[in-house]
């Protein structure tokens, strides 16, 4: 049975978006951008939220088709366009998307027997409302976390409505020169 690892950008203090959203306090660069295609091109199958996937929807299909598309927009392009999409919402419709399941409640039902026919782990990317429902239903299996060397004070937290302790147990963390540094955590369910 594969696991659902959450993929996430996260301040020091804990948040995965600024205000409104915002993304702009991210730090990413060419050394991180190869650290993490290794590890993406070891999975197939992505999951997002809705908002999240439609946002990834409208980059990725032809990013690297672009004259000055990057080494990184380039290959990320060609793993989006191969890889099975797993999306949670109530509003989209699937046969609208390629390579795309769109999936409902009971997440715990359809994400379990999605998780038992794929043998490579699932990468949940982004998608915090995702992820705090995920966590609900004890469904999410890893955290891979980038933390940026930021305070952003408010925005929207990684861990919301937490009802039950989630221990965690380290398995790799790797420093950038930029200050960031990846955490790789399994969710220890016993």
């Amino acid at each position: 049975m594969s696991k659902l690892i959450s993929f996430m950008h996260v301040s020091l203090d804990g948040f995965v978006a600024g205000p409104n959203g915002a993304l702009d306090w991210i730090t990413v660069n060419q050394e991180i951008f190869d650290f993490v295609g290794t590890r993406i091109r070891e999975t197939d199958t992505a999951l997002y939220g809705r908002s999240t996937f439609q946002m990834m929807e409208g980059y990725w299909p032809t990013a690297g088709n672009k004259p000055t598309a990057t080494k990184h927009e380039i290959e990320h392009a060609a793993w989006y366009n191969k890889a099975s999409k797993i999306v949670l919402s109530t509003t989209l419709n699937a046969s609208d998307f390629n390579n795309t399941t769109v999936i409902n409640d009971p997440l715990d039902d359809q994400l379990n027997e999605i998780k038992a026919q794929t043998t490579k782990d699932i990468l949940l990317f982004g998608s915090p409302t995702a992820t705090h429902a995920l966590l609900q239903h004890n469904l999410i299996d890893g955290f891979w976390l980038f933390l940026n060397p930021v305070i952003l004070g408010e925005g929207i937290p990684l861990f919301s409505d937490i009802k039950q302790k989630i221990k965690l147990q380290l398995l790799t963390t790797q420093p950038f020169a930029c200050g960031v540094i990846e955490l790789n955590y399994l969710v220890n369910k016993s």
